[in-house]
């Protein structure tokens, strides 16, 4: 028992580590997001989903009709940052400073629209290849860009950085593949669209008309009912009369 209480109580035995730094931060937000309640949580991330949603489709088919397309891209917009009002102000108890809520809110508008590109121009590809395969790419790269703005516990200095090159790489390539697949879609398209106009069909009706204004032009048949018509009249045969 002396020797446990003497290495116990010995000076040198080595201190405890203290807690704090990211780790320490990261447990404390979970613990803090678990304590908000279920209902608000799921409403928050239904927020940013239907928010992301809208914008896609407006992105997408705004050459469309632009005056529609641009309402909905707002209504989205709205519901992007009332979802972001939602997740990280008021479900959380240590509330962001002026300057900072302003990047957020700027930085979740910008990824609003990035994920927007990039979800509609994969979704909507086979409607509008060209624009898609701009769409990706694009999107790709500004959704990362505003995410690293958004994530208190990113650096912006990530933005200088091998995996930046790699993100612009992803997205090059992308575009690269997602182009040849246009082209390749763009030529299957004008094709179709050539045999599908069908101009043989509108010459068999010209030719169908043609012979059917010329079959009752024929004479067999007008001469056949004015003979038809006097051989049953009666005064043919009073005319023999008379001659006789």
């Amino acid at each position: 028992m002396s020797l446990i209480t003497d290495r116990t109580s010995s000076p040198h035995a080595a201190p405890e580590p203290a807690s704090g730094g990211r780790a320490a931060n990261r447990r404390a937000a979970r613990r803090r997001r678990r304590s908000t309640p279920l209902a608000g949580r799921y409403i928050g991330y239904v927020l940013y989903f239907v928010g992301a949603g809208l914008i896609s489709g407006a992105v997408v088919h705004h050459p469309l009709d632009p005056a529609r397309y641009t309402m909905v891209g707002i209504a989205g917009v709205v519901v992007f940052l009332m979802a972001t009002a939602v997740n990280e102000f008021l479900l959380v108890q240590d509330r962001p400073p002026l300057v900072r809520a302003l990047a957020v809110i700027g930085a979740s508008l910008l990824l609003s629209f990035g994920i927007g590109m990039l979800s509609g121009g994969l979704q909507h590809f086979d409607d509008f290849p060209a624009r898609g395969a701009v769409l990706v790419p694009l999107g790709i790269v500004v959704s990362f860009v505003a995410f690293v703005l958004k994530d208190a516990e990113t650096s912006p200095r990530l933005l200088v950085s091998p995996l930046m090159l790699v993100v612009l790489l992803v997205a090059g390539a992308s575009h690269l593949g997602l182009s040849t697949l246009a082209a390749g879609a763009g030529g299957e398209a004008s094709e179709g669209g050539g045999h599908s106009h069908g101009g043989g069909a509108a010459e068999t009706d010209d030719h169908g008309s043609k012979p059917e204004s010329s079959s009752p032009a024929g004479g067999p048949s007008s001469p056949t009912v004015p003979e038809e018509t006097p051989s049953a009249d009666q005064p043919k045969h009073t005319g023999d009369g008379h001659a006789h």
